[in-house]
């Protein structure tokens, strides 16, 4: 069996998330299907991670495996995304070595959480809207209390069924982008739920109902029920997966 990298991307509006549901289309379903139509085989994939309803993803990588070597792998990435709607974009498909795993290889995941403070009809279902000005300052300085931290417990969805709530976070911050106000971060592995935890609860910070002190609190606690509400999902976007140079270097990887 070959084995094959896609490099992919997506806005997730009009999805039940990354992973097959029962009632529901999603990404993963989509893909497999198209996959399958123009290889003329039942194909499967595996992704890098499992996106919920309405969340974005700029890269995304999977695999998938085929009998024989792919005569011309661009060919195929030209041939699906004429077959895909057009909210999913294949990058490119590359080609890699036999037990490469998307999933298991990655050594770091990176999201962007976007936020605008103004009402503007081309950022809907792309950024969440809040209705007061935060201290950006002020949650820039909890976020990086984040790094000195392990376990988020206090940032994982319950019984989500998580053999681990230990996460090595690289950075954390918020940065303005235009319009738009971005929190970045980037992790060896993210919880479910944990981004949009961690912004509902830096929000918290911003508006002036937790201090600094309080958020990190909240962390030691291990407790969900005291950090705050999770920030909507049309605004979180997974936008790098990181692998080791022999399984996918970075020379190969798209530019985004």
């Amino acid at each position: 069996m070959a084995r094959y990298f896609m490099e992919l991307g997506y806005k997730g509006t009009n999805y039940h998330g990354w992973q097959r549901q029962p009632n529901g289309t999603s990404v993963q379903q989509e893909l497999e299907n198209a996959l399958s139509t123009i290889l003329r085989i039942p194909t499967s994939i595996t992704g890098a991670g499992r996106t919920d309803a309405c969340v974005h993803a700029k890269y995304m990588v999977a695999h998938f495996d085929v009998e024989n070597p792919l005569p011309d792998p661009q060919k195929l990435s030209g041939q699906l995304n004429r077959f895909l709607p057009r909210d999913i974009v294949v990058y490119s498909i590359v080609p890699v070595k036999s037990d490469a795993h998307s999933r298991f290889n990655a050594i770091a995941r990176r999201y962007e959480y976007q936020i605008t403070l103004h009402k503007n009809p081309f950022f809907q279902n792309l950024a969440t809207r809040i209705a007061f000005q935060p201290d950006f300052d002020r949650m820039n300085e909890a976020a990086q209390k984040l790094i000195a931290y392990t376990d988020f417990t206090s940032f994982s969805k319950l019984h989500s069924n998580n053999k681990t709530n230990l996460c090595q976070i690289e950075f954390a911050f918020w940065e303005k982008q235009g319009e738009v106000h971005v929190f970045h971060i980037q992790a060896d592995r993210f919880l479910r739920n944990m981004v949009r935890a961690i912004v509902g609860t830096l929000l918290e910070v911003g508006r002036g109902k937790m201090s600094v002190e309080d958020f990190c609190a909240v962390i030691e606690a291990k407790d969900r029920g005291r950090a705050g509400t999770s920030a909507p999902a049309d605004g979180l976007y997974l936008v790098d997966v990181i692998y080791p140079e022999n399984i996918l270097p970075s020379r190969a990887r798209t530019e985004r």
